[in-house]
């Protein structure tokens, strides 16, 4: 991994971090036949500037096209912030589904490719912490919340799956939403449901930890990643939003729960191998599935 400091651009502050390229189990520039470049990316966010989120996620999905990515996740909520005053707030920065501003962005989307971004969804009088799986020609998704942090349950509604399994041009792309994640039947649901690769979209408000630790939501991903072979794309906030403090915990972590690819300005990338992904195999003796004792629990 290379060391990168550099700025957002304009009046962003600038960060340090480690961005890590073709970097698979099988080392550097282990693309395999199956082998997937994914990138994670957070552009800047401005609360309620549901346009100029657009204009800005629309740049970022651009610009990692142009780096060949084949998986591209944005951040929950990145059409319209987090950090809401109430439901009307959030309403007036919310997304119908069949909105057709949805059209420009995917036409930034490359054609063998697929972006997961998080967005206020407006259906009807309901309200949901969305993600929505695009393609430059196809709406292949649209993933609602289940699981609802803090004052979230006082805006949205809560949605009836336990994360997504959406079939794309890759394979099999498993879905959840932030907190979603951090109860491990979800990852491990969506692993037992065919998931190559799991997208998730987080805003993970910093919390304190031990000097030199990561923050304790990116080391249930890891776990979740290494139990099950399914490797994690995370695209987290980055800076503050009305006093809220972002880990900016942006990563990927590959089958074995390693991190190969993290806080990188320009956003994180990494090529995934889902042959490894799909061989749960623990030779001479084992098998991360086929040795779940689910007569027991």
């Amino acid at each position: 991994m290379t060391e990168t400091t550099g700025a957002r651009g304009g009046s962003s502050p600038s960060r340090p971090g480690i961005s890590a390229s073709g970097i698979g189990s099988a080392g550097v520039g282990a693309a395999d036949a199956a082998g997937l470049r994914v990138a994670a990316v957070s552009p800047e966010i401005v609360i309620g500037d549901l346009d100029g989120n657009l204009d800005r996620i629309r740049s970022a999905i651009s610009a990692t096209a142009r780096r060949g990515a084949q998986l591209i996740v944005l951040p929950e909520l990145a059409t319209s912030g987090y950090v809401f005053a109430d439901p009307e707030e959030a309403r007036a920065a919310a997304l119908a589904a069949d909105d057709p501003r949805w059209a420009s962005l995917q036409e930034a989307i490359p054609a063998d490719a697929v972006a997961v971004v998080g967005y206020a969804e407006r259906d009807g009088d309901l309200l949901f912490n969305t993600a929505a799986v695009l393609t430059r020609d196809a709406r292949l998704a649209d993933y609602r919340k289940s699981h609802l942090w803090g004052a979230e349950k006082q805006i949205f509604d809560s949605g009836s799956e336990a994360g997504v399994v959406v079939d794309a041009p890759f394979g099999r792309l498993g879905v959840a939403l932030c907190y979603d994640g951090e109860f491990p039947e979800v990852p491990r649901r969506l692993a037992l449901a065919g998931a190559d690769v799991l997208a998730l979209p987080v805003n993970w408000p910093l919390v304190p930890r031990p000097e030199g630790e990561h923050a304790p939501e990116l080391i249930q991903a890891m776990a979740s990643a290494r139990s099950s072979r399914l490797p994690v794309v995370i695209a987290d906030r980055w800076g503050s939003e009305r006093g809220v403090d972002w880990t900016d915990g942006t990563a990927i972590i590959d089958e074995q729960g390693w991190i190969v690819a993290f806080r990188a300005v320009m956003g994180a990338t990494a090529v995934l191998s889902l042959d490894a992904a799909r061989n749960k195999a623990l030779p001479p003796h084992n098998d991360l599935f086929a040795d779940r004792r689910s007569d027991l629990y």
